[in-house]
C-alpha cells in the first residue's frame, strides 16, 4: 500500500479544489457574467477607494463616488461613440459604389499588370442594391432598438443584469478589506506566509499589467484622437478611442484602428494627404506604445507576453465563454506566478542539481 506523506496530501488536496473550482466555473458560466465584470472592476477601482478612505471619506461614500463616476465616464463614452459609429457606418454603405470605382480605376489594372490577376466589380449592381436597401439600412438601428423593446424576458434580463453590475460591485468594494482577511484567515496556518507571498506576487503582476495597460488605453486614444484629427479625418475621434481599447488586445487593437482609419480616409475621396496622414499617426502610434508606454508604465518584468495575452484571452474565452474572457487574465497571472515557483524548486532540487556526492571516509 503506498503511503502518502502530509506535503504530497496537502498539494493533491489544493490540486483537487482547483479542479473543484474550474468545474464549477464551466458549470455556472451563464450566470456569472455580471459577477465577473464586477469583480474585476471592483479590482481597478479598489485603490481609488481606498485613496478615498485615506483621506477620511466613509467607505460607503467613497465606493458610491467611483461607482458614479465610472458610470458617468462609460456612459459619455457610449453616447459619443454610438451614434458616430453609426453616422460612419452609414457613410462606408453610402460611399460604397464610389469607392468600387476607385478599386477598377486605381487598384484593380496595378493587380493585373504586376501580378495578372484580373478582377473587375460590378460597381453598378453595387449602386442598384444600395439604393434598394438604403431606406432599410437607415431604419436599422431604430428598427434594433424597437425590437429589443418587444423582446420582453430578454430586455429585462439585459437589464437586471446591467443593474447587478453595480450592486455586487458596491458590496465587493465595500467588504473588500474583509474579504482580503477572511482569506487569509482559512488558508492552513503553516502555508499562511507562503501563501500570502504567492498571492502578493500574483496581485502585483495583475495590478502592474491591468492598471498599466488602462492607463496605456486611455494614452494612446488620446494621441490617436488628436493625430488622426491633425491627420485631416473626420471621424477621429471614434477612430481613436476603438482604437485605444482595443490595444487591451495585443495586434488586434492597432490592426483593427489602421483599417478603420484607412477606410475612413478612402471614404472622405480627398485623396492621398489623409492616407498618408493616418499611416504616420499609426506609424508613430506604435512606435510610442512599444518604446515608451509599455515599457514604463507596463513595465518588461511583469512578464504576461502579447501572445500569452492572445491565447489566454481566446482559451478561457472558449472554454468559459463572456465569463472566461472576464478571468483569462487573473488566471494567467496565477499560472505565471505558478510557473515561477516551479522553475525556481525545479532549479533547487536533487532532479536538476544531482545528488551530492557522497565524501569516502579517510581512515
Amino acid at each position: 500500500m503506498i503511503s502518502l506523506s502530509d506535503r504530497q496530501i496537502q498539494t493533491a488536496t489544493w490540486i483537487g479544489v482547483g479542479i473543484a473550482l474550474l468545474v464549477l466555473l464551466y458549470l455556472l458560466g451563464p450566470i456569472l457574467g455580471p459577477f465577473a465584470v464586477a469583480a474585476v472592476l471592483a479590482y481597478i477601482c479598489d485603490p481609488m477607494v481606498s485613496w478615498l478612505v485615506n483621506r477620511r471619506v466613509p467607505r460607503a461614500a467613497a465606493v458610491l463616488l467611483v461607482i458614479a463616476l465610472l458610470g458617468l465616464v462609460l456612459a459619455a463614452l457610449l453616447l459619443i461613440l454610438i451614434p458616430m459609429v453609426y453616422k460612419e457606418a452609414m457613410t462606408l454603405v453610402s460611399r460604397l459604389p464610389d469607392l468600387v470605382e476607385m478599386l477598377n480605376t486605381n487598384v484593380l489594372p496595378m493587380l493585373k499588370n504586376h501580378f495578372d490577376v484580373d478582377i473587375q466589380l460590378d460597381a453598378n449592381s453595387i449602386r442598384q442594391w444600395v439604393t434598394e436597401n438604403w431606406s432599410s439600412a437607415q431604419d436599422l438601428l431604430p428598427g434594433l432598438v424597437k425590437k429589443a423593446s418587444t423582446g420582453g424576458l430578454a430586455v429585462i434580463g439585459f437589464f437586471a443584469n446591467l443593474l447587478l453590475v453595480p450592486m455586487v460591485m458596491f458590496y465587493l468594494l465595500q467588504e473588500w478589506p474583509h474579504i482580503t482577511q477572511g482569506l487569509r484567515n482559512v488558508i492552513p496556518r503553516p502555508m499562511v506566509d507562503r501563501t500570502m507571498r504567492i498571492l502578493g506576487d500574483i496581485d502585483k503582476v495583475m495590478s502592474e499589467f491591468l492598471r498599466g495597460q488602462l492607463s496605456v488605453m486611455l494614452l494612446l486614444a488620446v494621441f490617436y484622437s488628436i493625430g488622426l484629427w491633425m491627420a485631416g479625418l473626420k471621424f477621429a475621434l471614434p477612430v481613436g478611442v476603438i482604437t485605444g481599447l482595443l490595444v487591451f488586445v495585443p495586434f488586434v487593437g492597432f490592426t483593427a484602428g489602421l483599417v478603420l482609419a484607412l477606410l475612413s480616409a478612402i471614404l472622405q475621396a480627398q485623396g492621398w494627404p489623409p492616407i498618408i496622414g493616418v499611416a504616420i499617426v499609426f506609424s508613430l502610434g506604435q512606435l510610442i506604445e512599444s518604446f515608451l508606454l509599455t515599457p514604463y508604465i507596463v513595465g518588461d518584468r511583469i512578464g504576461l507576453h502579447p501572445l500569452v495575452v492572445i491565447f489566454a484571452l481566446m482559451a478561457f474565452g472558449q472554454l468559459f465563454g463572456f465569463v472566461g474572457v472576464m478571468v483569462a487574465l487573473p488566471a494567467s497571472a496565477a499560472l505565471l506566478v505558478a510557473l515561477r515557483e516551479l522553475r525556481g524548486a525545479y532549479f533547487s532540487s536533487h532532479v536538476y542539481l544531482g545528488e551530492p556526492d557522497k565524501q569516502e571516509d579517510v581512515a
